[in-house]
């Protein structure tokens, strides 16, 4: 797997990891501020899942991408 394949992968996981966190914190948090927080990193998270996934896209097209991934 090349490292921009591997990069990629890891940074969709972790934006998947920022969306399950800001759904836990909101379902945990007890005032509003939290829950601006918490929509902050959601919606972050949807972005660079989405920057992510086009970019990998791009490879796939380009035929860099390892199938592996």
């Amino acid at each position: 797997m090349k490292p921009c394949d591997q990069n990629i992968k890891l940074t969709i996981l972790l934006a998947e990891r920022m969306i399950e966190l800001a759904d836990q914190g909101d379902d945990d948090r007890e005032d509003t501020g939290c829950g601006i927080l918490y929509g902050m990193l959601r919606d972050s998270g949807y972005k660079i899942k989405q920057l992510a996934e086009n970019e990998k896209r791009k490879h796939i097209a380009k035929g860099w991408w390892d199938e592996s991934c």
